[in-house]
């Protein structure tokens, strides 16, 4: 195909499937937008408290019922039961535990017995962000950050509120009510969220209308049967990390809309809320950089309510568990579990190494970039800069391979079983190369 050909090409998709894609998401969403600069209206102008949480709240619940139907009631049944729950332990120093453990046997069971598989896909997004909300305030509660239990419409107008009901992020109690006081209406605030909104669009062009496309059309490479597997997976991995730029993306505009999303500087107030980092994805140095940049609101919560309380069983244990209770809150999904606990032995073995690296060559290769003042002797050096990039080529490769199964031929509404098949048939083709890696780092670690 000639180079004219290909122009004609990326100009019928651009037309027929990238502006047609846009248009789709806005229809879609322009009255979740709606919502959002009502609740930012009403926090701004408003004068009562009570006021602004149960119009945060009701947004809320209409957002849930035009992208979700009756179904939204799910949500609300979660919600007061959470509330019921810590009414009826006022003085319990365990609320966090508690509701951590009733709310996963909620989801499970819901999950299981009471809801089709299709429907569930649909709302177990805003169940978690719930679920979360609920947990993180239980928390906050036992430690003191939260002096004493919300009113009624405090937590509904905090659980339910309209900016992230639908698409998340996760926020605290504190930031809501902070949102709530109302910050001024400025030029800032109003471009933060018209930004967040075209690299939304932006996003969920590429991951519909490129990367499928990507070495057949925009990049043509063509090579053996096993390099035309992993071009295949590297395709599959980007249209599935850009689908959830999509929605971070969406959630950060959603959030500022609504009038949270913010951060305070005395009197300067910042609107940079931050979902995701895709440079940090697409380009990782690390595949712990490439976790805590794929949504950094839920990294900051797992972090702080699971990592910490964990950590306790040393850090192989805490990371287990922080991977195994993110797996659990995504839902009973083979093929997310499978992808979540094996990110959690890659992240660890590869943290360990280039520790053990770093402190035997006394060199910058640590999965996180060292300060300016760091003790090694080595920061810049051509060898150092290889390590480091054969390392983030070494993220490349098990982002394919974990991205590899999220392709057209697997449906939410499958059986577990096909799930299953599906998974293990991806990373059959791809010789199970992240899983030997696995092997390979534990036996280098062990051996130096």
């Amino acid at each position: 195909m000639d180079v004219w050909s290909h122009l004609e090409l990326w100009g019928e998709l651009a037309v027929t499937c990238g502006l047609e894609t846009a248009q789709q998401a806005l229809e879609h969403g322009w009255r979740l937008l709606l919502l959002c600069g009502l609740c930012r209206l009403t926090f701004r102008l408003g004068r009562r408290g009570v006021l602004k949480h149960c119009v945060s709240a009701g947004a809320g619940v209409c957002a849930l019922f035009l992208f979700f139907q009756i179904h939204a009631l799910w949500v609300l049944l979660l919600c007061a039961l959470s509330y019921l729950v810590l009414l009826l332990n006022p003085r319990s120093s365990s609320k966090g535990v508690l509701l951590s453990l009733l709310l996963l046997l909620f989801l499970l069971m819901g999950e299981l017995h009471f809801v089709e598989p299709m429907i569930w896909s649909k709302i177990r997004g805003s169940l978690m962000v719930v679920a979360m909300k609920v947990i993180s305030l239980a928390f906050d509660l036992d430690r003191g950050a939260v002096s004493s239990l919300p009113s009624a419409p405090q937590f509904l107008g905090y659980t339910l509120f309209v900016g992230s009901s639908v698409f998340g992020p996760w926020t605290s109690f504190g930031h809501y009510m902070s949102a709530a006081e109302g910050k001024p209406l400025s030029l800032s605030w109003f471009l933060a969220c018209v930004g967040s909104l075209l690299k939304s669009l932006l996003c969920l062009v590429v991951s519909g209308c490129v990367a499928p496309y990507l070495f057949s059309v925009f990049v043509p490479i063509s090579g053996g049967p096993l390099t035309e597997r992993w071009l295949r997976a590297y395709e599959n991995a980007v249209s599935f990390h850009f689908s959830n730029y999509f929605v971070g993306h969406l959630s950060e505009c959603t959030l500022m809309l609504a009038g949270a999303g913010f951060t305070q500087d005395k009197e300067q107030t910042r609107w940079d809320m931050c979902v995701v980092r895709p440079l940090h994805v697409e380009l990782p140095r690390s595949l712990i950089m490439v976790v805590t940049s794929w949504n950094i609101p839920m990294s900051q919560w797992l972090k702080t309510y699971v990592f910490k309380s964990a950590v306790t069983l040393g850090p192989f244990g805490g990371i287990l568990v922080t991977y195994t209770a993110s797996a659990l809150l995504h839902g009973l999904s083979f093929h997310l579990g499978a992808v979540l606990l094996t990110l959690g032995f890659l992240t660890y073995t590869e943290h360990v190494l280039r520790k053990k690296l770093g402190s035997l060559f006394s060199a910058c290769v640590l999965s996180r970039p060292c300060s300016s003042g760091c003790s090694h002797q080595h920061k810049k050096d051509l060898w150092v800069v290889a390590i480091n990039l054969a390392f983030g080529f070494l993220s490349v490769l098990h982002l394919s391979y974990l991205g590899s199964m999220f392709d057209p031929g697997l449906s939410e509404g499958e059986g577990k079983g096909h799930v299953a098949a599906h998974t293990i048939q991806k990373w059959s083709e791809l010789n199970w190369t992240s899983h030997l890696i696995i092997i390979l780092n534990w036996g280098i670690c062990r051996f130096i």
